[in-house]
C-alpha cells in the first residue's frame, strides 16, 4: 500500500517527501545515507523526521498485517458481512481493530456463553432492546430443570451476564470508557502489608495517587518495578459514577422495567469486564508511553556521550587504579596501539609509592607520553593527587576519565580478540586510555546498555531499546566519519550500509593488502559491492589519500562537480581546497544538475573549506577541586566544579569528585521553571554546583545549580512550622510538576537512586 499521503499529513512534511523517503528505504538505504546525501529528494529532511517516517511506515505495516489475519479469521467463521469488513479496513488503531474483532475472538467459557448455552440469548435481547413486555412473565417460559434455569431470577441473572459480555465487547462502549481511563483514572499504589521494611526505597509510593494522564516515565516505571518486586500493589481505576454514567447515555433509552435491568448489567459489566480490560490495556499503553520517553533520555545521553570532544592522536598512559591490587598501567601509541603494560602499588606503602614513581617518570620520558588519563573508579582521586604531585611538567595533561563499562569491554570477545595474550586489567586499562584519545571509537565496543547513562533501562521494551540506541550509535559514527585505515571491526560495523560481515572483511583485506589508498579500492573488498559502496563510502575517509576528496566526507558520485569547479577555475582539486579566494569565485547555481541540487551543493562546499572536519567539539581539561576527595569532606555550602555524568527525567546526576555522584534535581538546574533537564545540561559538560545537602549513611549528596540555593533552603526552614530550632536536614523545594503528586524525593523520585540508572 501507499503509505506516504498519511504519513505526510501525520508528520507535517509534504507527500512528495514522504514518498521519496519511503522508496529509499525500499531500495535499501539507510538513514545517514538519506539524511546527508539525498536532500534533494527529500527536502532536506533531518535524520530525526526520516526516522520517524520509518518507525510510522514499520506500524502501518503492520497494522495492515493484523487487520489483514482479523478479516481472514471472521470469514473462516462465516460471519464476515460486507459493512462489518467495510468497518475492519477503515479502523486507522489498532485499539479500534482489536475492539472490532473481540466478539468474534476464540474464547474461554464465560458466564456469557454458558448462559447462551441454556438458551436465555432472546431473552437478553428483550432487555438489551427494553422492551415494554413483563420481564417476569418472559422469563417464566425459560425456566428448565433439564437447562438448569430453575427460577425466574435464574433467568434474568443469565441474561444479564449476555448483556454485560455485549456491551463489554461493543466498540463503541470500549472507545468511550478507554476516553475517560486516558483522561481521568489515577494510578493507585499501596505497600504490601509486612513489607514495609524491604520496601523503604519505594517509601513515596507506600499511598500514592496520581493521575494517568500526567504521571511521568519514571514514576510510571517506578511503581511498575515496586509491583514486579512485589513491595507494592498497583491499580488504575477509573471514576465509576462517570463510567457508568456515560455507558448508560450509550445504552439506556427508556425508562421501564427492562432499562432498570439493562442499568444492573451495565453496572456489572464495567465493575467485571470492562475495567479489567481497560486497566489491563491502560497499563499497556502507559508502559509504552513510559518506555518511549525513557528510551528517548537514553539514547540523547548516549549520543552526548560519544560525541563527547576527542584529545586526538596522543601518546597515552593510562591508569586503572586500586588500593590493595595495586594500578594497572598501559602505554599506548598515538595510534592506541599497546606498547607496555605495569602494575604499580603507589598506595600500599611509601616505599612502593617511591620506586614506582621513577618507574611513571621514567615511561613517560621512554614514551615520549603527552597525556595520562586515570580512571574515576574506586582510588581515583588518591591516584590522581599521587600523579599530580610527580611533577611531570605541564606538558603532560592528566585527565580523569570515566571507565564506566570499561569492566564489561575487558571480559568482551572483541577485547579477547585484541588482546588474547593479556588479562581483564590490561584490556580495562587499555579502554581508558583510547577512550580519552576518541571516546566514539572505544564506546562502540560496548554494549551501549552497559555504559550507564539509562533511565529504568532494564524495565523497557528491551528490543525498542536496543534499536535506539542502535541508531544513535550508527547516527554519531556516521556524523564524525570513519577513518577506514585505523578503525576496528567494531567501529567499521556502524557505518552506513556496512555490519558486522563486511565490516570483518574490510579488516581482513586491510591486514593482507595494507592500508587503502582510495576509496574506490572498497570495491576489491569480498561481498562489498556497488549498493554497499554507495551506502558507505562518503562516510569512510582515507587521510593522505592520492586524491584529496578521500578525506573530505564529498561522496564519490559526487567528485566530478568539484572536478568540473577545479577545472572551470584551471586549478587542481587541491588547490580548490587550499585557497578560499579560488571557491568565493565558484557561482552554485551553474553546477546545478538534474541528480546534484543546491542543498548537496552547499554541502560540498562546506566541506571544501574543512575537508574531514570533525563536528565534535574542541577537548578541554577538566580538574576537580583538590578540597574534597572524599564525600566526608564535603559541607553544605560548598561550590564546586563537576561534570555530568547522566540526565533523567527529575534531574541530572554530577560526579564532583568524590567516588558518589549527586543529584541536581528538576528544580534546581535553573533559576527559572525547567521543564526537561536535558534542555540545560548535556551529558559530559562541565558545571559549578553547590553542596545543598550530604547524607553519609545513605549515600545521598544533593547539589544545586541555582544563583543562591542556600537562601531558599534558609527560606523554606524559616518558614516551616517545625522549626523550633530543631536541626533538621537540608530540603530542596520542589519544582512545579511536583506540586500535583502527594510525595516527592529528590533522590530518584522516592526510588533512593543516587547511582548511574
Amino acid at each position: 500500500m501507499d503509505y506516504s499521503s498519511k504519513i505526510a499529513t501525520e508528520l507535517g512534511i509534504s507527500e512528495k517527501q514522504a514518498k521519496a523517503t519511503i522508496e529509499l528505504f525500499n531500495e535499501g538505504a539507510t538513514i545517514p545515507f538519506i539524511a546527508r546525501y539525498r536532500k534533494e529528494a527529500t527536502g532536506s529532511l533531518d535524520e530525526v523526521v526520516i526516522t520517524n517516517i520509518r518507525e510510522r511506515l514499520n506500524q502501518l505495516i503492520e497494522l495492515d498485517k493484523r487487520r489483514e489475519a482479523v478479516l481472514t479469521s471472521i470469514d473462516e467463521q462465516g460471519k464476515l458481512s460486507k459493512e462489518l469488513k467495510e468497518k475492519i479496513l477503515q479502523a486507522q488503531t489498532l485499539a479500534s481493530l482489536e475492539d472490532m474483532y473481540l466478539p468474534y475472538r476464540p474464547k474461554r467459557r464465560t458466564r456469557a456463553t454458558i448462559a447462551k448455552e441454556k438458551g436465555l440469548e432472546p431473552l437478553a435481547k428483550l432487555i438489551f432492546e427494553q422492551s415494554d413486555s413483563s420481564i417476569n412473565t418472559e422469563a417464566a417460559k425459560y425456566i428448565s430443570k433439564e437447562n438448569e434455569v430453575n427460577s425466574i431470577e435464574d433467568a434474568i441473572a443469565g441474561a444479564k451476564d449476555i448483556i454485560a459480555e455485549w456491551i463489554s465487547e461493543d466498540s463503541n462502549a470500549r472507545e468511550a470508557i478507554r476516553q475517560i481511563y486516558r483522561k481521568d483514572a489515577s494510578f493507585k499504589t499501596k505497600v504490601i502489608k509486612d513489607k514495609e521494611d524491604e520496601a523503604a526505597k519505594y517509601k513515596d509510593y507506600f499511598d500514592w495517587t496520581e493521575p494517568v494522564a500526567t504521571a511521568p516515565s519514571h514514576r510510571i516505571l517506578a511503581m511498575r518495578r515496586g509491583a514486579k518486586e512485589k513491595f507494592l500493589t498497583m491499580r488504575i481505576e477509573a471514576p465509576l459514577e462517570k463510567s457508568i454514567a456515560k455507558l448508560e447515555e450509550l445504552f439506556v433509552t427508556k425508562s421501564n422495567e427492562a432499562a432498570l435491568l439493562l442499568k444492573e448489567a451495565i453496572l456489572d459489566s464495567f465493575k467485571r469486564l470492562l475495567s479489567l480490560s481497560m486497566e489491563t490495556e491502560i497499563r499497556m499503553e502507559t508502559k509504552k508511553r513510559a518506555d518511549q520517553e525513557a528510551i528517548r533520555v537514553f539514547a540523547e545521553n548516549l549520543r552526548q556521550l560519544l560525541l563527547a570532544a576527542p584529545m586526538g592522536q596522543k601518546r597515552i598512559l593510562a591508569l586503572d587504579p586500586g588500593f590493595r591490587t595495586g594500578c594497572k598501567l598501559v602505554c599506548l601509541d598515538a595510534q592506541g596501539k599497546l606498547i607496555h603494560n605495569d602494575t604499580v602499588y603507589p598506595h600500599t606503602s611509601k616505599a612502593s609509592a617511591q620506586s614506582d614513581a621513577i618507574k611513571i617518570k621514567d615511561l613517560c620520558r621512554r614514551f615520549k607520553i603527552e597525556a595520562i588519563a586515570i580512571g574515576n573508579g574506586t582510588a581515583s582521586r588518591e591516584t590522581l593527587q599521587y600523579v599530580r604531585n610527580l611533577g611531570l611538567g605541564s606538558e603532560i595533561e592528566i585527565v580523569m576519565v570515566s571507565e564506566s563499562g570499561a569492566s564489561i569491554y575487558s571480559a568482551s570477545e572483541a577485547a579477547r580478540e585484541e588482546f588474547p595474550d593479556y588479562d581483564l586489567t590490561v584490556r580495562g586499562a587499555v579502554s581508558i586510555g583510547r577512550r580519552l584519545m576518541d571516546p566514539l571509537a572505544e564506546l562502540v565496543k560496548i554494549d551501549a546498555k552497559s555504559i550507564g547513562v539509562g533511565q529504568y533501562q532494564h524495565d523497557v521494551d528491551q528490543k525498542k531499546l536496543k534499536n535506539s540506541l542502535d541508531d544513535t550509535v550508527i547516527s554519531c559514527v556516521n556524523n564524525v566519519g570513519v577513518e577506514i585505515n585505523t578503525a576496528s571491526k567494531q567501529l567499521l560495523t556502524y557505518v552506513s550500509g556496512v555490519g558486522p560481515t563486511i565490516a570483518e572483511k574490510i579488516v581482513s583485506y586491510r591486514n593482507k593488502n595494507g592500508r587503502f589508498n582510495s576509496r574506490k579500492e572498497l570495491l576489491e573488498v569480498s561481498g562489498l559491492g556497488a549498493k554497499c559502496f554507495e551506502q558507505c563510502a562518503g562516510f569512510l575517509k582515507i587521510s593522505k589519500a592520492k586524491n584529496p576528496l578521500d578525506a573530505s566526507s564529498v561522496h564519490p558520485e559526487a567528485y566530478y562537480i568539484v572536478e568540473k569547479m577545479a577545472a572551470d577555475l584551471q586549478c587542481s582539486v587541491q588547490d580548490l581546497m587550499a585557497k578560499k579566494e579560488l571557491r568565493k569565485k565558484i557561482k552554485l547555481s551553474n553546477y546545478v544538475d538534474d541528480t546534484i541540487g543546491l542543498p548537496t551543493l552547499t554541502d560540498i562546499m562546506a566541506e571544501l573549506e574543512k575537508p574531514g572536519r570533525d563536528p565534535r567539539e574542541k577537548f578541554e581539561s577538566f580538574s576537580f577541586s583538590e578540597q574534597v576527595n572524599d564525600m566526608s569532606d564535603l559541607e553544605v555550602g560548598m561550590k564546586l566544579p563537576g561534570i555530568v555524568t547522566n540526565i533523567t527525567a527529575f534531574g541530572a546526576f554530577v560526579d564532583v569528585g568524590v567516588h558518589q555522584d549527586g543529584l541536581v534535581h528538576i528544580s534546581q538546574i535553573s533559576d527559572g521553571y525547567v521543564k526537561d533537564p536535558a534542555d540545560i545540561v548535556k551529558v559530559h559538560q562541565k558545571v559549578n554546583v553547590t553542596v545543598t545537602e550530604v547524607d553519609i549513611n545513605r549515600k545521598r549528596i544533593a547539589l544545586s545549580m541555582k544563583t543562591n540555593p542556600l537562601e531558599e533552603v534558609s527560606k523554606v526552614r524559616k518558614d516551616s512550622p517545625k522549626s523550633n530550632n530543631k536541626p533538621r536536614q537540608n530540603k530542596i523545594p520542589k519544582n512545579r510538576e511536583s506540586k500535583r503528586s502527594n510525595s516527592n524525593s529528590q533522590f530518584g523520585e522516592g526510588l533512593g537512586i543516587n547511582i548511574k540508572l
